[in-house]
């Protein structure tokens, strides 16, 4: 029987969890997972101060615990001293995957030439038994939803391919549950060779 996928959802950031203000990141990366995921799937929502040490321990604890497959992190990926994000993520890291920062980026750029600020960073954290790919996510929602999904122009067509087109195929290579997406949203890139039959 194969194991339903378990996404772990991480917002960083020192006012939201402290309820000065209201956080959006969780809802932003829920609402997008929800429109663009056709596999079954449940989550495992963390709301935590931007510190190095919690947020290590919170990836630590989400993958090798709570057995998630996939983290998507928000926010702290800037150059302000308090965005530790990237730094927490590489010190729990087994191998990193440069290509995810360097396509957020991209997509970013586009829009604003401050996305070369960012510092977004995804790597693969390795257990015995289990393995899991982790990505650091911008923090404002427009910004999560144009980075996962990428840019389409007016016909349709993509402009600049989003990060999630690469996570199906990842989670395979690293023995992941088999995720499937609606390609009207993202379409999830494999050779054919590791397609699967629509259910």
């Amino acid at each position: 029987m194969n194991k339903q996928l378990v996404v772990g959802l991480v917002s960083i950031s020192d006012r939201a969890s402290e309820g000065v203000y209201e956080d959006k990141g969780i809802p932003a990366l829920q609402e997008w997972l929800a429109s663009a995921l056709t596999t079954p799937y449940t989550t495992e929502p963390r709301l935590i101060p931007d510190d190095r040490a919690n947020i290590e321990a919170t990836l630590i604890d989400l993958v090798d615990n709570v057995g998630c497959d996939l983290v998507l992190t928000t926010g702290g990926t800037g150059p302000a001293r308090r965005d530790v994000t990237p730094e927490a993520t590489l010190a729990v890291a087994t191998r990193e995957m440069p290509g995810f920062g360097e396509q957020m980026r991209q997509v970013s750029l586009r829009f604003v030439p401050t996305a070369i600020l960012s510092r977004q960073v995804a790597v693969i954290r390795e257990t015995p038994s289990h393995a899991a790919l982790i990505i650091n996510l911008p923090g404002q929602p427009k910004a999560i939803r144009e980075t996962l999904e990428g840019l389409r122009g007016e016909d349709g067509s993509v402009l600049v391919p989003g990060v999630f087109a690469a996570v199906p195929y990842c989670l395979d290579l690293i023995g992941g549950p088999y995720m499937e997406t609606d390609p009207a949203v993202c379409k999830a890139f494999r050779p054919k060779s590791a397609q699967r039959p629509a259910n």
